[in-house]
C-alpha cells in the first residue's frame, strides 16, 4: 500500500576536510582523494508519494527548469531503473547555498533516492542506489552512505571512517564557483602523490583546489584570510564555502557571532551518522 502522507526528509551539508588531485584521466575526470564529513545542518525535501505516474516539484526552484534539477534527474533515474508506476510532489526548503561547495545539489538527489526508494517501496539496496547516484554526481553516494567516509577515484570508492565530531564554522562569501571551470583550469594542481589513508590524516589537512580559488576569486581570498586569525582554516570542495573547526559548539559560536558583514555564516555538528539515515529509520 503506497503511504501518501508528506514526509520531511534531511539533506545535510558535507565538507571536504582535505582534498588532494592526484591525476587526470583520459576521459577528463580527476583522481582524487579526499576526507567527506557529514553535517547535521542542511536542506529539507518534502516528499509525497503518489500514484499519477509524474514527478512534480513545487515550487520549482528559481533560475533551474524542473528537467536540469537533480532532485527531478534523481526521482526519474529511480524510476527508470525500477520501472515504478509511482509519481511525486517533492517541496524542498532550500538553506544551503548553490555554488558553495557543500554538497547541496548532490545531497538533494541522494535524499531523494533515499526517501523514494522508501515511500515507492522499490525495495534497492544501499549499493544499488549509490550506482544510481554516481551517475548524477560523483558525490551523491557519500550522502546515500550517510557517513563520514575517504574517498578515492573520482570519489566512488569509498572506506567509511569514524571521525571524531568535531564542531564547524561554515561561511559563504559572495561568490558562486563552478566546479567544472575549477576542474578545468590550467592551473589545478593536479599531480599531488597518493599517500595511505594514515599518512593523509597523520599530516595537515589541504586543498588543492584552493591555491587556484583563492587567485580567481577575491572574495574567497578575504574570507579565508579573515577566518584565519581565529583558527585553521580551509576551503571546501571547489568552493566558495570556507570553513573552520573547533572543539565544542561555544567555540565555532563565537567566531560566527563576529562574522563580518560581508560573510554569511552558519555553526554546525561533524555527525557519524547522517541525520538522512535517522529519518529511514524513523519510518520504517
Amino acid at each position: 500500500m503506497l503511504t501518501t502522507e508528506t514526509t520531511l526528509w534531511p539533506s545535510p551539508a558535507k565538507l571536504n576536510l582535505f582534498l588532494y588531485i592526484n591525476g587526470r584521466r583520459e576521459d577528463g575526470y580527476h583522481e582524487l582523494q579526499t576526507l567527506f564529513q557529514i553535517l547535521d545542518h542542511g536542506d529539507t525535501l518534502s516528499v509525497t508519494a503518489n500514484e499519477s505516474g509524474k514527478v512534480s516539484i513545487e515550487p520549482e526552484m528559481a533560475g533551474v527548469a524542473q528537467e536540469d534539477n537533480l532532485i527531478y534527474k534523481a526521482a526519474i533515474a529511480l524510476k527508470n531503473a525500477t520501472g515504478c508506476p509511482c509519481g511525486a510532489t517533492i517541496g524542498i526548503d532550500k538553506v544551503l547555498p548553490m555554488g558553495g561547495g557543500i554538497g547541496g545539489g548532490s545531497s538533494n538527489a541522494a535524499t531523494v533516492l533515499v526517501a523514494l526508494n522508501a515511500l515507492w517501496e522499490t525495495g534497492l539496496t544501499e549499493d544499488q542506489l549509490a550506482d544510481i547516484g554516481v551517475k548524477l554526481g560523483a558525490d551523491v553516494p557519500v550522502f546515500i552512505r550517510g557517513t563520514a567516509a575517504f574517498a578515492e577515484g573520482v570519489g566512488e570508492k569509498l572506506q567509511q571512517l569514524d571521525l571524531e565530531e568535531k564542531w564547524y564554522l561554515v561561511a559563504k562569501p559572495d561568490a558562486h564557483i563552478s566546479t567544472a571551470h575549477i576542474f578545468g583550469h590550467k592551473d589545478l594542481t593536479r599531480d599531488t602523490p597518493k599517500h595511505s589513508l594514515d599518512v593523509l590524516l597523520s599530516k595537515n589537512y589541504e586543498n588543492d583546489c584552493e591555491k587556484v580559488v583563492r587567485r580567481l576569486y577575491p572574495e574567497v581570498d578575504k574570507a579565508l584570510s579573515w577566518l584565519l586569525e581565529y583558527a585553521p582554516s580551509r576551503l571546501t570542495g571547489t568552493g566558495a564555502c570556507v570553513f573552520a573547526e573547533f572543539d565544542t559548539q561555544q567555540q565555532a559560536q563565537k567566531i560566527r557571532d563576529i562574522l563580518p558583514n560581508w560573510l554569511e555564516g552558519f555553526v554546525a555538528k561533524g555527525v557519524k551518522r547522517s541525520p538522512l539515515l535517522d529519518a529511514l529509520d524513523a519510518l520504517n
